[in-house]
């Protein structure tokens, strides 16, 4: 009987010890639970807001191809024009007299070559009779030619001064609305000086200045959001051009923004604010900014884990292109795959993970 109670005591331990190394292979069997992202979502967060100005994508700065004294000023700051309008007018008395003057000259190069013509002409058939020698027939030859390049050169001049007296009219090439104005009636000026901004309203944009430190984040076609200050909604766009130089005072990048279909009311120097979306057009599907925990490297290769199908994990090479403080732009990616992000070298291939959703 005595045996009989210590095995079935014995019994009893042994089955208590086999329920309790089951249940710790059922907790060791557990996935681990992981922190992941999916790629074409976490590359469209905001990378920055920008105050910017609207402005006209063609901005003239307009002066005369003559100089002169202004009599008329036809226009304003603000004034808008239409292409072929007349803005200002000079003085054009100094700029007819040289026209008449290259009048003059085209009429005695005209005697001049007429002359020569007849000379070589007389010469040639004195030539032909052997009245003269063939020097004296190639003297008049080369009087004849120099004649008619005086003339040639005379025409030229001549053009150009009745050019000039088109000059005197400074025409809108665009319809646009005049942003500056930096001469009065009176004023002399010289040919090539600025007398005033012509702005184009045929499509506006928006201006911002970006930091050095951030400007490398920016790339052309990156989608970006506009908000308008004086106007209701907001307004979508993307880069369309980036300074190549910061500038000398503030040291930060002139950025322009493009806006395809401009909220009803926008006008040229209004206040907007430019949030950036961190991702050019296009490159969601191909990509993503990943927190740059999420990149292991294999030998010389960066890759990342992916989740797929019955939560295994997969790793996938991947193209580092641009690193920042704390994350990684990344190109290889399909659109939806979900990145681990965190914890990735204590990971192996075809291992059965959580994820959050789970």
């Amino acid at each position: 009987m005595k045996n009989f109670k210590v095995l079935t005591a014995a019994l009893l331990a042994l089955a208590l010890l086999v329920t309790g190394c089951g249940k710790q292979e059922q907790a060791a069997e557990k996935p681990v639970l992981v922190k992941t992202q999916q790629a074409g979502v976490g590359a469209n967060v905001e990378s920055g807001d920008y105050a910017g100005t609207v402005k006209g994508r063609h901005e003239t700065n307009m002066s005369f191809q003559v100089g002169g004294q202004i009599l008329a000023r036809n226009v304003q700051a603000g004034s808008r024009v239409r292409a072929g309008d007349v803005l200002m007018v000079i003085d054009a008395r100094d700029v007819q007299q040289q026209s008449n003057q290259g009048d003059a000259q085209v009429a005695s190069a005209r005697a001049q070559l007429d002359l020569a013509e007849k000379n070589l002409e007389r010469y040639s058939q004195l030539y032909q009779e052997n009245a003269v020698s063939k020097a004296t027939l190639d003297q008049y030859q080369t009087n004849y030619d120099a004649a008619f390049a005086a003339y040639r050169s005379a025409l030229a001049q001549q053009n150009q001064g009745h050019n000039a007296l088109g000059y005197t009219n400074l025409i809108a090439g665009a319809n646009g609305v005049v942003s500056a104005v930096s001469a009065e009636e009176g004023q002399v000026v010289a040919a090539g000086q600025t007398v005033l901004t012509l702005v184009q309203t045929g499509e506006m944009e928006v201006e911002i200045s970006v930091p050095e430190n951030k400007v490398s984040e920016l790339s052309l076609g990156m989608p970006v959001s506009v908000n308008f200050w004086a106007l209701k909604g907001r307004a979508d766009g993307s880069i369309r051009e980036i300074s190549p130089m910061a500038d000398a005072t503030t040291r930060t990048y002139k950025v322009r923004v493009a806006i395809p279909q401009p909220p009803e009311g926008m006008q040229l120097g209004m206040t907007a604010n430019v949030s950036i979306k961190g991702t050019a057009a296009g490159e969601a599907a191909e990509g993503a900014v990943l927190p740059l925990a999420a990149v292991f490297q294999d030998g010389d290769t960066p890759q990342v884990w992916v989740v797929g199908d019955g939560n295994q994990l997969t790793a996938k090479a991947v193209t580092v292109e641009n690193l920042g403080d704390d994350k990684v732009r990344v190109s290889g990616l399909a659109a939806g795959d979900l990145v681990v992000t965190a914890g990735v070298h204590k990971l192996h291939e075809g291992q059965t993970v959580r994820t959050e959703a789970d």
